[in-house]
């Protein structure tokens, strides 16, 4: 179940919310929103539930044992049971990657065969909320927690099970147990969940048409052909995760959480550096909390530093796929990340804006061509296009089919929204027209426009649920 889908919209949460609404007590409402959970999850993933539960037991238990111990011995249980949870994560998702590149080396009269599993759903972003809990009983940032059913509303609560942000367990383990929701905490929430869905459904669903032709449908694109594409891929990506994360705080708003904001007009940026203060805020905080921090973060030579940035984000391409095309995307913005460091930051701060922000487009739109290939061999012949390898000839007759006026008019707008502050545009309506009715208006007409859209579409799954 996805929540730009009928289902979720028209019957899973008008039903969620009203029994939420009506039951009395912190406890009873965790209850009904692990239940409802477990239910959005089993959706779309039935057999993987027992997964999600299996690792809710391990880790509510793990809490309690870190807590126990003391001295080296609590160091161990921790080890002990963060490897745990990657062992999950590594046989679900890396088992194949690795059986494969084995054989590559070995060849095939000595191959073995794939184990074939399927990858849970959201496995990526439920273990390293589990990671994190960890983590932070170990630190003495949070008591661990003896409630069975407030860890397991932490991990697998529905907004944010499948696809983020990635909220710290310190930060949201008050509001497990006690949670203000008032009638205007939830229509901020509304506001910002049909924000997310317009996000989706109005500009990355519409643009997907021209990315997705384009990267698995014509053989040879043009010059033009391949710079639509990727145009088309890169507000794709930023609009449908942007989307799905404003949705997922909108909701928690509702429910009466506060989770982080996970973009912050991340293309508006000057730097790879920037960049990543700015797309998926929790991941990138995440790493540098848990990862980059504990290996030395900057404290160490200049050469230690260089090499723990740059191994964070191999882990971190890692993290979205496995696949050799999310390693090198990793080493892509790793090499940025050290460059800038090593000086181009600086002259890039005193550059012109509009210089600052080309460089920062070139070096992030040709990671997403990593990124977006299902191979390296697709991601050379995609350079290639990108370079005029094959010709520098106008849109071809393939391409012309998915040229819609709407999808057109989404592309152009998801890029003046990715490059304009709204908040600017904002306050100089409100200077002209009472804010609250032209807010109200607006979100109002993107609300039907979505639902029509939504009502008329294909099941579109967002992008970042296969991580």
């Amino acid at each position: 179940m996805v929540f730009s889908s009928v289902p979720f919209l028209f019957y899973f949460l008008p039903l969620f919310l009203l029994a939420y609404a009506v039951t009395p007590g912190m406890t009873a409402k965790n209850a009904v929103l692990l239940a409802a959970s477990l239910v959005f999850y089993a959706w779309g993933e039935p057999r993987f539930v027992l997964v999600l539960a299996a690792q809710i037991a391990i880790n509510y238990g793990a809490a309690l044992a870190i807590a126990a111990a003391g001295g080296r011995r609590r160091t161990v249980v921790t080890a002990l049971a963060i490897a745990a949870n990657l062992a999950l994560l590594g046989v679900f998702k890396y088992a194949d990657f690795a059986v494969g590149s084995l054989n590559a080396l070995v060849g095939p009269d000595a191959a073995f065969a794939l184990p074939g599993l399927a990858l849970p759903l959201g496995i990526s972003f439920f273990t390293f909320h589990s990671i994190s809990y960890l983590i932070d009983i170990h630190r003495g940032e949070a008591a661990a927690n003896r409630s069975l059913l407030q860890v397991a509303v932490y991990i697998a609560m529905f907004p944010q099970l499948v696809a983020g942000p990635i909220i710290r367990y310190h930060r949201i383990a008050p509001q497990l147990a006690r949670r203000r929701m008032t009638l205007a905490r939830a229509g901020a929430g509304f506001r910002f969940f049909i924000i997310g869905l317009a996000q989706k459904v109005l500009v990355a669903d519409e643009v997907a048409r021209i990315a997705d032709q384009i990267f698995d449908r014509v053989a040879s694109p043009s010059l033009v052909e391949a710079w639509l594409g990727l145009s088309a891929y890169t507000i794709q990506i930023y609009f449908d995760f942007a989307g799905y994360s404003n949705m997922a705080i909108g909701l928690g708003f509702v429910l009466g959480f506060a989770f982080p904001r996970n973009f912050d007009l991340p293309y508006m940026s000057r730097s790879i550096t920037e960049f990543w203060r700015r797309w998926h805020i929790s991941l990138s905080q995440w790493l540098r909390d848990y990862l980059y921090i504990p290996l030395g973060g900057s404290r160490g030579s200049a050469a230690q530093t260089y090499c723990n940035l740059w191994l964070v984000f191999v882990l971190c391409g890692l993290w979205h796929g496995a696949n050799w095309t999310f390693v090198i995307w990793g080493v892509h913005h790793g090499l940025f990340l050290v460059v800038e460091r090593v000086g181009l930051g600086t002259r890039l701060a005193r550059a012109p804006a509009v210089v600052a922000r080309l460089y920062l487009m070139a070096a992030v739109m040709t990671g997403w061509v990593w990124f977006r290939a299902r191979d390296v061999e697709q991601a050379m012949a995609v350079f290639r296009s990108l370079v005029g390898g094959n010709g520098w000839e106008a849109v071809s007759k393939d391409t012309h089919v998915v040229l819609y006026p709407t999808a057109l008019a989404a592309l152009v707008l998801g890029a003046l929204l990715a490059a304009v502050d709204a908040r600017a545009l904002a306050a100089a309506i409100e200077r002209r027209v009472p804010y609250a009715i032209a807010d109200t208006a607006a979100v109002g007409l993107l609300f039907v426009f979505s639902v029509l859209s939504v009502a008329a579409g294909a099941y579109s799954p967002f992008l970042y649920f296969r991580f």
